[in-house]
């Protein structure tokens, strides 16, 4: 499903800050700001909420948790009980290694493939990028594009004066 979109690319971080401000203050739609390297400050000024991802990185370790210390208790105490030693055959301390590395690898594997869900990566996908050169030294500001022409020239005009480089109507997939 294509949608429209108007992209403009700025030079600087300034700038592209500024916008993204003077942007959410005229209630324009914004869509997203691609960058060619982290910019400090750009999640506050798009309003962009936490993450949830440590919820599933908790949910995910704790049941590694679980289902390790589940299947030691049945291995030991009720299918296969071996006397080494005459030591309990629930013995905490020996569970602990195993617990502690079924935590961390669902943990692991729930945050990575969590993140690829969100994110909508899978193998395959073609890459689309927001304007030329967003990859190398140009930042670029996706807006929704306005459905009435006023609003289109408007829009155009705020991002020209808070100092865009370039600013184009893309149809794409964003």
């Amino acid at each position: 499903m294509s949608r429209s979109f108007l992209v403009a690319t700025f030079s600087d971080t300034e700038s592209l800050l500024q916008a993204v401000s003077v942007v959410r203050r005229e209630n324009l739609r914004l869509h997203d700001v691609y960058a060619p390297f982290p910019v400090h400050g750009l999640d506050e000024a798009m309003g962009i909420k936490r993450t949830r991802l440590p919820f599933v990185t908790l949910v995910a370790g704790l049941t590694g948790l679980c289902c390790a210390i589940s299947l030691q208790f049945f291995a030991n105490v009720l299918d296969w009980r071996v006397n080494v030693g005459g030591k309990p055959d629930n013995s905490t301390l020996a569970f602990v290694p195993i617990s502690f590395e079924l935590t961390v690898l669902f943990a692991a594997l729930a945050t990575v493939a969590a993140l690829f869900l969100r994110a909508r990566l899978y193998p395959g996908k073609q890459e689309q990028l927001a304007a030329e050169g967003v990859t190398d030294d140009v930042f670029a500001l996706v807006l929704r594009k306005p459905d009435t022409t006023f609003a289109l020239r408007r829009a155009d005009k705020i991002l020209q004066e808070c100092g865009a480089t370039k600013v184009a109507e893309k149809e794409a997939d964003l």
